[in-house]
């Protein structure tokens, strides 16, 4: 997706939430019988799918996303998983201009709503990328996410985002049916330093540990990945993380 295709998606979406902003206040003024034709017909259901239609606009419907572009998938990841996600942005942790507009003013209850609400969706995941990628850089990336590097003390992603990585509950995200150009520019956004977590943030560690080629093999394999029959986040692990992590298990 080019910078004008998502500097649209994020006009859109705050011209979206702006209108369920003013559609909760008129809905707070009770409405009585003698309201016109036109207020009547602008009145819609007040559920959290009503007001989260301002997100599709970037995760695509229902938070599913798709397997292209940039905007990440957030139908189905861990609850804990979202909800820090939503305070980073708001705190200045994580920096996106539309989503920290969005969250600016939200209390911890309500983004633990709305994490809550994305986290009990059970939806179909697309179709992985086909993206041309040298057997060289297929071969690192999966030696990377299957087995880590301990020589330089890089765990395997699976040691804590899930054998299938598909996440585990009740923090640690999901991996598979991302794009491939959003989980560089995350991981390039650890090692610079634009994306940081609750302290110790375990994955700014891990990723200043990468190389930009290892970078691009572990997002070229993983956004190839099938999606497993169960794409469910697996149980909260047994076992500690390979890191000190402050946000994997909150």
């Amino acid at each position: 997706m080019n910078a004008m295709s998502e500097l649209r998606q994020m006009r859109q979406a705050r011209q979206q939430w702006r209108g369920w902003v003013v559609a909760a206040a008129l809905a707070s003024a009770g409405l009585g019988p003698a309201a016109s034709a036109a207020a009547a017909q602008a009145a819609v259901p007040d559920t959290m799918a009503q007001r989260m239609q301002a997100c599709t606009v970037c995760h695509g419907k229902e938070g599913r996303a798709t397997n292209a572009g940039y905007f990440p998938r957030i139908a189905g990841k861990p609850a804990g998983y979202l909800y820090n996600q939503l305070v980073n942005f708001r705190e200045g942790r994580r920096h996106n201009a539309t989503m920290s507009y969005l969250v600016e003013h939200l209390s911890d209850e309500y983004l633990r709503e709305i994490a809550g609400h994305f986290a009990g969706l059970d939806l179909p995941y697309p179709p992985p990328q086909s993206t041309a990628v040298a057997p060289a850089q297929r071969e690192l990336g999966a030696a990377l996410v299957q087995r880590g590097d301990r020589q330089r003390n890089i765990p395997a992603c699976v040691s804590c985002h899930g054998q299938h990585m598909t996440g585990a509950q009740p923090a640690l995200p999901g991996l598979l049916g991302l794009p491939r150009d959003y989980l560089m520019g995350q991981l390039g956004a650890w090692r610079t330093g634009q994306r940081r977590a609750a302290a110790p943030d375990c994955m700014a560690t891990i990723a200043n540990r990468l190389t930009p080629q290892e970078v691009g093999a572990v997002a070229a394999w993983l956004s190839a990945q099938p999606i497993p029959a169960d794409a469910r986040p697996a149980p909260r692990p047994s076992s500690p993380l390979p890191l000190d992590c402050g946000s994997g298990l909150q």
